[in-house]
């Protein structure tokens, strides 16, 4: 019982060997965990430092309460996108606001997989075949690979409710691109692969983030500024600024306006009544809140267009004209934001910054109830989907040691992972497949090594963020496409294909549905869900059904798919492969008289019941209509081959009875001889 509440109580006592292999695994892992887990929260729209905050505590938590000893929790690519996604609609990325409802995410996911686990429905994982699971990781990765092609090439990256819009809008701004930026990036993208290749066992991860952020800081990689709007002497460009700061503005008023009515709508409902015009006014700002956002991303990459030159007059003012060669040797100045009324310009590359310093410090996330349902279907979605994940790896891994796995318990341990770290500045975490999979590598023995990285994750919070400063943003993002695109895998969707054509077209249909919903991932699991049981019943709903004949050496077949003859003109003989039940009583009436009518001299039919493992009120009914009616025909309907849960079905409804006990056959060759005899004189009477 203790270990059942306290999963962790396995790992005691800790013998020296196993304490030895998992402090080496443990310290393996935090190298790779660090630079991922800062990769992962950028993908996230998040300050880099959250993702250090998401693999400190709720590791911690996820190892103790988690059922794989091998299993690592932690950020991830996929939720890290999808929590991107489901926020972009409500607040703009980095800000205060986003981040908030980045932790109110976790918060919900953490909830619904606890809730799942408690009540034992791991289950519900089934509800996703292999084939949607299939087409959306494809998808999925991806997108994640293709929307980081921004961070390679140093453009900005409109954010609209189509991705493959957002990612043609970069690819046009291709020549504006930012050749130390890409020379990073595919600099680290070459080193991830050789160091794979040859030094397998090294942290290439890491070695990749200490090389990138030396020679950052080297080259003076990153080249800011900040500046007024009346320093810029370019006509067309300051339009342009001025146009991207009134809309920031009027933003601002807006987010402020929404506070207030929020405010006003919470004093009004303590009263129990309705104020219908604060409605219509926080409906109306949301609207224009939305329109905002959206013309924003598109006045920013407008402006981003405009290369400028700064220019010494008189004194140490400085002033900023249109650039007419813009090259390396002469590098651009552009807009890469504006704040507190001041333009922030840069003509380098991007680095991580400043990461503040210090462990989480505990943090309520905001309970908005009109926001928690709005998230509600994403919350959902992401957390089946993050135990998909979780469970898949952990299966994997256990295959191999043969460890017994409880799916309940990894939710519950998932789910306290993220309700914990909700309320310490961690967004949505979940199992890495990179990260436990290494952990399995290099010999850990329990899940005590997921602790022992965590608190790795923990000293460089304390002592090491400023020397990350000048990281570079094209690292980070070498490092998520390295990691998503090894999880391309087209042969698998191939093979369900070759398997069955069905589901290869699930597989290709949520691949592609996803594709065209992204941002909006979650919508692809469900379009690949919805198809799925939609097939399902359309084959439960006609199941196969056959006449069967007999094949040279006596044994029987189906007749047409084999080309026989019937086995009598006296009777037939009819396979049905499925339950009997409401779904399909229809159908196999429709399969009984279509038999019949093939044979119009038949006075019996036998259905071989091996496949009817179940029977309901329906299906019930069904027999006994088309006994009563067949009977009336001069035909006997017989059945053989019933389970026993069927037969004993059939004894409680007294259908056993109607039938007539001289019809139910335990075998299909008993009954086929017993019909043979019964109609031995009426075959004999054309042979005389």
């Amino acid at each position: 019982m203790p270990t059942r509440l306290f999963p962790f109580l396995r790992w005691f006592p800790l013998q020296r060997d196993t304490l030895r292999a998992d402090l080496i695994a443990g310290i393996t892992v935090a190298m790779i965990l660090v630079p991922q887990s800062m990769a992962y929260a950028a993908l996230a729209g998040l300050p880099v430092v959250y993702g250090l905050y998401a693999s400190f505590l709720p590791v911690i938590i996820a190892s103790m309460w988690g059922a794989s000893r091998f299993l690592h929790t932690g950020p991830v690519a996929l939720l890290s996108l999808m929590s991107a996604a489901a926020i972009e609609p409500l607040a703009s990325r980095g800000s205060d606001e986003f981040i908030q409802l980045s932790l109110l995410l976790a918060l919900m996911v953490g909830v619904l997989r606890l809730a799942l686990g408690l009540f034992r429905m791991g289950v519900l994982i089934n509800l996703a075949s292999h084939p949607v699971i299939l087409g959306f990781t494809n998808a999925a990765a991806l997108i994640i690979g293709l929307s980081l092609v921004n961070s390679f090439i140093n453009v900005p990256m409109p954010r609209s409710d189509t991705f493959l819009f957002d990612l043609w809008q970069v690819v046009q701004q291709l020549p504006l691109a930012h050749w130390p930026t890409i020379a990073f990036g595919v600099g680290t993208l070459i080193l991830l692969s050789l160091l794979k290749r040859f030094y397998p066992k090294l942290p290439g991860v890491l070695i990749v983030v200490v090389i990138g952020t030396l020679a950052s800081a080297a080259v003076g990689f990153e080249q800011t500024g900040q500046a007024t709007l009346d320093q810029i002497e370019a006509p067309a460009a300051r339009a342009a600024f001025e146009k991207f700061a009134a809309t920031e503005a009027a933003l601002k008023q807006v987010k402020q306006a929404q506070g207030e009515n929020s405010l006003k709508l919470k004093t009004v409902g303590k009263t129990e009544q309705h104020d219908y015009s604060l409605e219509a006014e926080a409906l109306q700002l949301s609207g224009q809140e939305k329109s905002l956002k959206k013309s924003l991303y598109g006045q920013r990459v407008a402006a981003y267009q405009f290369a400028l030159m700064p220019v010494q007059l008189d004194g140490d003012r400085i002033a900023y004209r249109a650039a007419t060669d813009p090259s390396l040797l002469n590098p651009a100045w552009r807009l890469t934001g504006f704040k507190d009324g001041k333009l922030h310009l840069a003509s380098g590359g991007q680095v991580v910054g400043a990461i503040p310093s210090g462990v989480p410090g505990f943090n309520l996330p905001p309970l908005d109830f009109g926001v928690m349902s709005g998230l509600f279907a994403t919350a959902f979605i992401m957390a089946m989907i993050g135990f998909m994940e979780a469970t898949s790896i952990s299966r994997a891994l256990a295959a191999k040691t043969r460890e017994k796995l409880d799916p309940n318990q990894e939710l519950i341990g998932q789910g306290l992972a993220n309700i914990v770290g909700s309320f310490f500045q961690s967004y949505v975490v979940s199992g890495s497949f990179s990260r436990s999979a290494v952990a399995a590598r290099v010999g850990a023995r329990s899940g005590f090594y997921a602790v022992v990285s965590a608190f790795g994750v923990l000293l460089v919070m304390l002592f090491f963020t400023g020397y990350l400063y000048h990281l570079p943003q094209p690292v980070l993002a070498a490092i998520v496409m390295s990691a998503v695109f090894g999880l391309l895998d087209f042969k698998s969707m191939l093979h369900a294909w070759n398997v069955r054509r069905a589901d290869g077209v699930i597989g290709i249909v949520t691949f592609i549905t996803t594709l065209i919903m992204a941002p909006q991932l979650a919508d692809g699991v469900l379009v690949g869900v919805v198809l799925t049981i939609l097939l399902f019943l359309a084959g439960t709903m006609s199941p196969r059904s056959e006449v069967m004949g007999r094949t040279s050496d006596g044994v029987l077949a189906g007749a047409a798919t084999h080309d026989l003859a019937p086995i009598s003109e006296n009777y037939v003989v009819l396979r049905f492969d499925a339950s009997l039940v409401f779904i399909n009583a229809a159908y196999f009436e429709q399969a009984v008289l279509k038999a019949l009518s093939q044979f119009p001299h038949a006075r019996a039919l036998l259905v071989l019941g091996n496949s009817i493992n179940r029977i309901d009120a329906t299906g019930e009914e069904k027999l006994r209509a088309l006994a009563r009616d067949l009977k009336a025909a001069g035909v006997t309907l017989m059945l053989a081959g019933l389970k026993k849960p069927v037969l004993e079905a059939l004894d409680r409804a007294g259908l056993d009875k109607a039938i007539g006990p001289e019809n139910l056959f335990p075998s299909k060759d008993i009954a086929i001889r017993a019909l043979d005899a019964r109609f031995a004189s009426a075959e004999a009477k054309p042979a005389a």
